[in-house]
């Protein structure tokens, strides 16, 4: 097991921990996510590590990593763009994304990034009217709560407006012991908000966005998690020419090791 920094384009210092050798895997954390408190990605890494080289990264603004103003969905695929050049030694990396990661795995692609293969963990698409969109102002919403010194306000808008907690739950959730560590990466959320653009807003996908897009990808989702996260992730997979959808039995939106390692073994060997 390796522990670095890169460097991304703007300076910016991106942590990250790698495993093995062989081609490059790098993983990709969804909102408020990072190697901290993601264990199955380590989990993951280890299982495959014989086999491949796999990279886990903090994105800026959580973890070891850095974080400079102001903020632009660029400043990210360089960040990625920076791990695949560093620990992935310049080799085109297969990137695995939880949750709405996908969707900035799906925008390095499309920006050219090396990129062999994606494979993607129920990206959170909503394009449908099973479930409330995310509200036309969440990322100014979420920005004005930061500016204005709010970060627990950012936080219970994630919860309530995109993970769709009831609001009593979040209340109480503020007095836990886990709400530090949330409003620390708070402001990292409105982040996530700028990858997701338009594909949480109850419309069809905009398929344009990802038209360069053209290397093998896996959509996964599991069998028992949200029926909006199945459609969602059905949504993404049919609008992509090169994408696989994959029920995976017994899940949720998430997943332990055991299963995922097999899954992306069993892809990157038949893509």
């Amino acid at each position: 097991m390796e522990h670095g920094i890169v460097t991304s384009a703007d300076g910016t210092t991106i942590a990250y921990t790698a495993w093995g050798d062989g081609d490059p895997i790098v993983i990709i954390d969804g909102a408020t996510a990072y190697r901290a408190t993601t264990p199955e990605n380590a989990a993951t890494a280890e299982l495959l590590a014989e086999r491949f080289r796999v990279i886990n990264y903090d994105r800026r603004g959580r973890g070891e990593s850095g974080d400079t103003a102001p903020y632009a969905v660029q400043r990210e695929l360089e960040d990625l763009a920076a791990i695949i050049a560093g620990p992935g030694e310049g080799r085109p990396a297969t990137v695995f994304a939880w949750s709405s990661g996908g969707f900035l795995a799906l925008n390095a692609a499309q920006a050219g990034v090396p990129i062999a293969r994606l494979a993607l963990f129920e990206p959170p698409a909503v394009v449908d009217d099973s479930r409330p969109p995310l509200p036309d102002d969440y990322v100014e919403r979420l920005d004005a709560a930061i500016a204005a010194g709010n970060p627990g306000d950012a936080a219970e808008l994630f919860l309530t407006a995109a993970v769709l907690m009831p609001e009593e739950f979040v209340a109480g959730m503020r007095s836990s012991e886990m709400w530090p560590g949330l409003e620390a990466v708070a402001h990292t959320i409105a982040y996530d908000g700028r990858n997701i653009g338009d594909a949480m807003s109850g419309e069809p996908l905009h398929t344009e966005r990802w038209d360069q897009v053209d290397v093998p990808i896996l959509v996964m989702h599991g069998t028992g998690t949200w029926p909006f996260l199945a459609r969602g992730a059905r949504a993404v997979a049919e609008a992509l020419p090169t994408a696989t959808l994959r029920a995976v039995p017994g899940e949720n939106h998430s997943t332990t090791a055991d299963v995922l390692a097999p899954e992306l073994s069993a892809f990157i060997e038949a893509a």
